[in-house]
């Protein structure tokens, strides 16, 4: 061996040590880093401090009329008590023989509800389901002041509703963060009204992202075990930067109560929704033309994917977009405007923000192999209205969702028809629930009006106001019957 190599073998000797020692110390800090990153802040109060005066306390009341008792009342069917009996305890006279009490009576029903600020000058966001067919809207400030608030308009797909006061002086403002960077497993901080319990701050993680409950057509959900509970609707997810990151809708609970699970709508959807209420008064979707299913691990098997992904097409709907742009059934959708779609709830909320017109690359999978097409995205055409003033109602919420009769549906459930639209969705806590109507029911008259498709139900829908009683002529399993779903 010669001199010039065996001094560089010493050499390496000599500094081997040293280098794997710097490399180890690199290594210690970034994991340190990283789990004090991870690790809960030693306290929330800096951050409640700051962004507590950006929430608001909301309550609403709705005019209801009562024509039976409360659910679980103690003396069984109030509509066989002696008049007596039902003056004592307050309830509207005897039905007549069509089931409606002559005098029925006028009752208050009031609810809580949680907003953010988002303007210095009053406008609020908070949750549809918290404004919804009130007849009066207040605001309660962390400074205590009060004021009536007037509905700007509401999107009861999304449930996200812009509230506005005319403040005294100028208010503080929440920021809007980046949802998509958020991260599962990143802290998050809730703020809000639960129970009436004012400015309630609790702390959790996102627990999962891109969530689908079936409350909404559009879901995208963060997921997350902050406490959340009634009252917290409507009110602000922010982030450990005190950015908004989400808009607090719904949790998951057997009791009512808060047991870890709670969702909030991402703020980069609300984002679109809120500005598009606060110039319009409604919102305007982008519309492909696809009826879509989830992926499953068999059918990922079945159409040649190497994992469950995207959004399988069941039906193409005719002179849509995406015909035009030669989507077929049996395509998996597996990309969106350069957007992997990881899971089916992904697309309808992808292209609902999409603007009218625009062209998008929309990546396929068919038999077994990519393909990339573009479509130019058409508006949707809503079958329900954004509210415009709390003063007044557009159209007439019965509590349910509806869809078109295709053939492939009527087949499905046994039905002969070719008119008509379906139940798909009963609000439990409506007036059409209420009534018993039920998914799967057949509408086909409104009003002694025949009902064709949905653009029939909406116009029927639009020449209702608050109050109005509806005759609806359905048909369930093979019998058709008339249903009286009572006005609020």
């Amino acid at each position: 061996m010669d001199k010039q190599h065996t001094a560089a073998c010493r050499n390496d000797r000599h500094y081997f040590p040293v280098t794997f020692l710097l490399a180890a110390l690199v290594g210690t800090l970034a994991w340190a880093a990283q789990a004090l990153a991870a690790a809960p802040p030693a306290s929330f109060a800096d951050l409640s401090a700051k962004l507590s005066p950006t929430v608001v306390n909301i309550y609403t009341t709705q005019t209801i009329k009562a024509n039976r008792l409360p659910h679980g009342f103690p003396f069984g069917d109030s509509q066989q008590l002696p008049e007596q009996f039902r003056r004592f305890f307050g309830l509207p006279d005897t039905p007549d023989n069509n089931g409606s009490s002559p005098h029925p009576r006028e009752m208050k029903r009031t609810s809580l509800g949680s907003g953010v600020i988002i303007s210095k000058d009053g406008y609020i966001v908070t949750n549809n389901h918290v404004v919804d067919d009130a007849d009066e809207i207040k605001v309660k400030l962390t400074n205590f002041e009060e004021y009536d608030a007037k509905l700007i308009g509401r999107d009861p797909k999304t449930d996200l509703a812009l509230i506005k006061i005319n403040p005294k002086n100028s208010l503080p403002v929440a920021e809007f963060g980046d949802s998509d960077a958020l991260r599962v497993g990143d802290w998050v901080v809730a703020i809000g009204n639960p129970f009436g319990l004012e400015q309630t701050v609790t702390a959790g993680i996102v627990s999962a992202k891109g969530r689908s409950i079936g409350s909404t057509p559009y879901e995208n959900f963060i997921q997350t075990d902050a406490s959340i509970n009634p009252g917290n609707s409507g009110g602000p997810l922010f982030d450990m930067n005190g950015k908004m990151v989400g808009i607090n809708t719904a949790i998951y609970s057997r009791s009512g109560g808060n047991i870890g699970i709670g969702f909030a709508i991402p703020v980069n959807m609300a984002k679109n929704i809120i500005g598009q209420l606060k110039e319009h008064g409604k919102v305007v979707r982008g519309w492909l033309g696809v009826m879509i299913q989830q992926v499953t691990p068999e059918l990922a098997k079945q159409f040649n994917l190497d994992r469950p992904i995207g959004a399988l097409v069941g039906e193409v709907s005719p002179d849509s977009p995406a015909k035009q742009a030669g989507l077929e059934q049996g395509d998996v959708i597996v990309a969106y405007q350069g957007r992997e779609i990881t899971q089916m709830s992904m697309l309808p909320a992808l292209v609902a923000q999409t603007p009218v017109g625009s062209k998008v690359e929309v990546v396929v999978v068919r038999q077994g192999k990519k393909k990339k097409l573009t479509v130019t995205i058409a508006k949707l055409k809503e079958d329900l209205v954004a509210g415009s003033n709390a003063g007044s109602v557009v159209g007439h919420e019965l509590g349910l969702s509806v869809q078109p009769l295709t053939p492939e549906l009527a087949k499905s459930l046994g039905l002969d028809e070719t008119s008509g639209v379906i139940v798909s969705d009963v609000d439990p806590d409506s007036p059409a629930a209420d009534a018993g109507l039920r998914r799967g029911d057949l509408i086909l008259e409104i009003n002694r009006q025949p009902i064709t498709k949905p653009d029939d139900y909406q116009a029927a829908m639009t020449k209702l106001r608050k109050g109005d009683d509806v005759l609806l002529w359905i048909k369930r399993d093979d019998h058709k019957r008339f249903v009286v779903v009572a006005g609020r």
